[in-house]
């Protein structure tokens, strides 16, 4: 095979969606400073995101929660149902554990806070590009904290385990609660099977899951997966 004929490593073609031009240029700026990743289109609002998506076919779209026509909850569930291949970012100002669940219950993949972009934007599109979910840092502590709250007890109900799940964590009750395996979720996220053994007891442990259905349970309870 000649030089010429081998193709290019194909692009993540992104869409970036925000009504104000100087966010979707920092946006842009941003997520084309690392290889591999392409603006492919711009929207302004809830019609032209879908109409975009309908045109484009981006790999993921980055949604500002707040746009005008319809808002980043509504253009999330048709775009989840229409053009199940691509995937949501959530992009946004507003710190909520209610938000955040009604978000991954239209469909994202991660919710990003605007005030935390600069730092972990690239993050996000990496972690979703392995499918994997995404929730900003602030977030995912606060959320692993209030899952921790709400525990189910399992045989044992004596004492508090006020420890709560780590963003890791999260991420493994979500794969395991979803049917995976271990050996399929050591290779989602990059460990070995016996990683995953270990975080699978811990979890168990921490939380006083008498079985591997009160993970299930605690999972569909918290939005992680959907029933």
């Amino acid at each position: 095979m000649t030089k010429e004929s081998i193709p290019a490593a194909t692009a993540y073609r992104i869409l970036v969606v925000d009504d104000h031009s100087i966010v979707r240029r920092g946006i842009r700026s941003l997520l084309e400073s690392q290889s591999g990743l392409e603006v492919c289109a711009e929207a302004a609002d809830g019609i032209e995101a879908i109409q975009q998506v309908e045109k484009e076919r981006p790999d993921l779209v980055v949604l500002d929660l707040t746009i005008p026509q319809k808002n980043g909850l509504e253009v999330t569930r048709c775009i989840r149902e229409e053009f199940p291949t691509t995937a949501v970012l959530i992009l946004t100002m507003h710190f909520s554990e209610e938000v955040a669940r009604e978000v991954l219950r239209c469909g994202a993949r991660g919710y990003l806070l605007k005030s935390d972009a600069d730092i972990e934007l690239l993050t996000a599109v990496q972690q979703i590009r392995k499918n994997r979910p995404f929730f900003t840092g602030k977030l995912a502590a606060s959320m692993a904290e209030s899952f921790a709250r709400d525990k189910p007890r399992g045989g044992d109900t004596s004492g508090d385990i006020e420890a709560p799940l780590s963003a890791r964590e999260i991420e493994v009750v979500q794969l395991l609660a979803s049917g995976k395996g271990n050996k399929e979720v050591a290779a989602m996220i990059g460990v070995s099977t016996r990683t995953v053994e270990s975080h699978r007891n811990h979890i168990m442990q921490k939380m006083a899951f008498g079985s591997f259905s009160d993970l299930i349970r605690f999972a569909i309870r918290n939005s992680l997966i959907q029933p």
